[in-house]
């Protein structure tokens, strides 16, 4: 059946496609057959109306629509002319078969409203990827923390005390902001580290009778960092084979292909394969369809669900095909509709 699929993202004519998850997605459903859609987040709006007498006996009866500005596309896997845009059409979201929710953070303001409209279009019958609820209430940093026995010790707090005290504990940590990626603002402190106060006060910002104007996060700093920090990708709780480790280059302790990390594909091992069984059910109850767990050593540090990469780097090192794994599996949902 030709499936209608939308992909609300970042402005395609920016993305690199040699890394770009999203794109590897939009090859697959494209290969299917399938109508592709292409959205930005301000694309989309809500009309609500009581209806007639508000909406008691009268006709038409009440309503409350989310439409999108959306324009047809089709894409190359050509780096130099890799997509076509048609005319731009507006209609209802619920028209489509499936959404795709890949916008990148930052996970502002902005982020949570689109998300408040996706819910309406998914109450009137839309599939949305992953579910809007989901991208609110599992914060990428701190739902790790639904897994104590997986992580490594970790603190999320404003208060510039307790992150002097748990630096104390254990004398070496990464902090990091809680809406982040790509390894911006990630920092490394040891105990005794002169640049501790400028550390917290730029993660906590303003910093008023020991609190702070925002919450971060500190984990105990893992050496095997070293080593790679793994991606695994997990499809409807099912995790990929393989995983990306990204090695952090000479000098650097952010395991971030942005800033600067060497890509290994490895097969996933033991304790990695343990750990996607945790976090499994979880993914699957919430309706996170599509996740990328970090584990570095045998821990894991986050629990990326808005736009998880590391899709085309596996593919092209292990000849797989993750995005057409993920349809087969998200057409799976829509039969059984």
């Amino acid at each position: 059946m030709k499936r209608a699929v939308g992909i609300i993202m970042d402005p395609i004519g920016s993305i690199n496609i040699k890394k770009d998850s999203s794109f590897a997605m939009m090859l697959a459903a494209q290969r299917r057959g399938w109508a592709l859609w292409y959205l930005q987040p301000g694309d989309l709006f809500l009309r609500s109306s009581p209806g007639a007498d508000g909406g008691l006996d009268g006709d038409p009866a009440p309503t409350s629509e989310v439409s999108a500005r959306m324009q047809p596309v089709t894409v190359i896997d050509n780096s130099a002319d890799y997509y076509r845009l048609g005319a731009a059409e507006t209609r209802p979201l619920a028209s489509l078969d499936l959404v795709l929710m890949r916008k990148d953070p930052p996970f502002d303001m902005e982020y949570i409203y689109c998300t408040y409209l996706l819910d309406l279009a998914r109450a009137a019958g839309l599939l949305v990827v992953n579910d809007p609820q989901a991208l609110r209430d599992a914060n990428e940093k701190v739902f790790a923390a639904h897994f104590p026995q997986c992580c490594p010790p970790l603190l999320v707090t404003r208060s510039a005390a307790l992150l002097r005290a748990f630096l104390a504990e254990h004398g070496d940590l990464v902090l990091k902001p809680l809406d982040g990626m790509g390894g911006r603002s990630i920092f490394r402190v040891r105990a005794g580290d002169p640049n501790t106060s400028v550390i917290i006060e730029t993660l906590l910002g303003e910093v008023r009778d020991g609190q702070g104007a925002r919450t971060c996060m500190a984990q105990r700093y893992l050496p095997e960092i070293a080593d790679g920090d793994k991606r695994v990708l997990l499809i409807d709780g099912e995790p990929v084979p393989y995983c990306l480790a990204r090695i952090p280059a000479v000098g650097e302790s952010r395991g971030n292909l942005a800033a600067g990390a060497r890509a290994e594909v490895r097969p996933l091992g033991e304790r990695e394969r343990w750990i996607a069984a945790q976090v499994a059910p979880a993914l699957r109850a919430r309706g996170i369809l599509f996740a990328g767990l970090d584990v570095i050593g045998d821990w894991l540090t986050e629990v990326n669900i808005t736009s998880p990469t590391c899709i085309r780097e596996i593919d092209r090192d292990r000849g797989t095909d993750i995005a057409g794994d993920l349809m087969d599996a998200l057409e799976a949902r829509l039969d059984a509709r």
